[in-house]
């Protein structure tokens, strides 16, 4: 079911400036442990956010950023718990921003193997599997994202710079050309995804330095207009 479209957004969003229109940027809470860091991330390029588990709200934001900790079965059942499945595929049918982090991705495909089979989003065909044996699991620390498309999400980010991962678990999208990034490990694994206005990676730009708070100023530059 659809929520109806906004009729009025609720706070500012670029700081230092009061539009006729303002907006929000929405920041889902369901538990994810990473919730102060992406703030903090949000606030250091200079925007504000708002940290919400209230679907109405993500459906009235101009920009909602979907970060990710923990098992995606797990992270699918808080999402429906809150009622919160619909309003992000509400978000994704309607080509609206959506920036998702880390286990934000993994649920976007159909279907993970984690825990045995759970059914996902389904926004993206395909299916999160384990990484493969032989390199420490979990996949902890800094790696290279290889650019695999032109897109401005990269603008002042060098080819192949260092991003923080945390996971076991990696998406496998059937369609090869949503995939924007790859990170070598064991295999070359698909470390993010571009989809009209959906943004999302297997990293976590809130904890890789310059280049991650560059990525955030580059996507709600994208969705925002201005800087």
């Amino acid at each position: 079911m659809l929520l109806t479209a906004p009729t009025k957004h609720l706070c500012l969003v670029k700081m230092g400036k009061r539009n006729d229109m303002e907006k929000i940027v929405a920041i889902i809470d369901y538990g994810a442990g990473n919730l102060r860091s992406v703030f903090n991330a949000i606030k250091k390029v200079g925007y504000r956010a708002t940290v919400t588990s209230t679907p109405r709200e993500v459906v009235d934001a101009s920009v909602v950023i979907l970060p990710g900790v923990g098992a995606a079965a797990d992270t699918m059942n808080c999402l429906e718990e809150l009622g919160m499945v619909n309003a992000i595929r509400q978000l994704i049918q309607q080509r609206r921003p959506l920036f998702a982090v880390c286990v934000g991705l993994q649920i976007l495909l159909s279907g993970t193997e984690e825990g045995g089979w759970h059914d996902c989003l389904g926004a993206i065909p395909g299916s999160v599997r384990r990484l493969p044996p032989g390199l420490k699991i979990p996949h902890i620390g800094w790696n290279q994202v290889k650019q695999r498309l032109t897109h401005p999400i990269f603008e002042g980010i060098p080819d192949e710079a260092n991003f923080y991962f945390v996971h076991s678990f990696h998406a496998e999208p059937e369609d090869s050309s949503v995939v924007a990034g790859t990170t070598s490990y064991g295999v070359s694994i698909c470390s993010m995804v571009i989809k009209d206005n959906l943004v999302a990676t297997q990293f976590h730009p809130e904890k890789s330095g310059e280049h991650g708070l560059r990525m955030y100023a580059n996507f709600l530059k994208m969705a925002l207009g201005g800087r």
